[in-house]
């Protein structure tokens, strides 16, 4: 029994003893961990607002890279049809003097006296012509008795008129303008009447 007094007894003088130092070893231990701990607890804080900062920065950036990618591509999309447009257009523009020949040979006077036969064929091909430029949304412009409109009409030559209506008024087609939907592809080239 005596030894354990002792050892109880010594036990308790360490306590006392250690009272007086400050604190205990077990609690000077704890403390330097939590300093450590806490330490590194700053450096993970200080990682994580860094990674965040980071994240958010890759975010933007790629947030303006896919945007700018889009306006690209837009664009790209907006450029191709413009130019299908204007390759069609073309297109148009190089069939018109096709049209024209055949304009020109149904209006002459030899075209009533020429073969029905040869005539209606002539006729199926200005057909066949006349539906692939509509196909195309092309049409002629209407001229003859039309007020002159220089959006639309190309005055080759005057004519002077005695009726006052027919002033500034087409009086003869020379050759048939076409536009496609709102836009003119060709003015049409016409006589206009003129006050005397």
């Amino acid at each position: 029994m005596e030894e354990r007094k002792d050892k109880k007894s010594l036990r308790m003088e360490d306590d006392i003893a250690f009272e007086d130092i400050g604190e205990a070893p077990e609690d000077m231990e704890l403390e330097e961990e939590e300093s450590l701990a806490g330490g590194k607890m700053k450096q993970l804080r200080a990682k994580l607002a860094d990674a965040e900062e980071a994240k958010r920065a890759a975010l933007e950036e790629l947030q303006r890279t896919k945007a700018d990618f889009l306006n690209s591509k837009r664009r790209l999309e907006d450029q191709l049809a413009r130019d299908r447009e204007r390759i069609t257009e073309r297109h148009i523009e190089e069939l018109l003097p096709l049209a024209d020949s055949f304009d020109m040979a149904m209006g002459s006077p030899s075209w009533q006296s020429a073969d029905e036969k040869w005539r209606k064929g002539v006729e199926g091909i200005h057909a066949q012509l006349m539906n692939i430029l509509k196909a195309n949304g092309v049409s002629k412009l209407e001229a003859v008795g039309a007020h002159f409109n220089p959006h639309e009409h190309e005055a080759v030559s005057n004519v002077p008129v005695t009726d006052e209506q027919q002033v500034d008024t087409v009086i003869a087609v020379l050759q048939e303008g076409y536009k496609r939907g709102d836009t003119i592809i060709r003015h049409a080239r016409v006589t206009v009447g003129a006050q005397e």
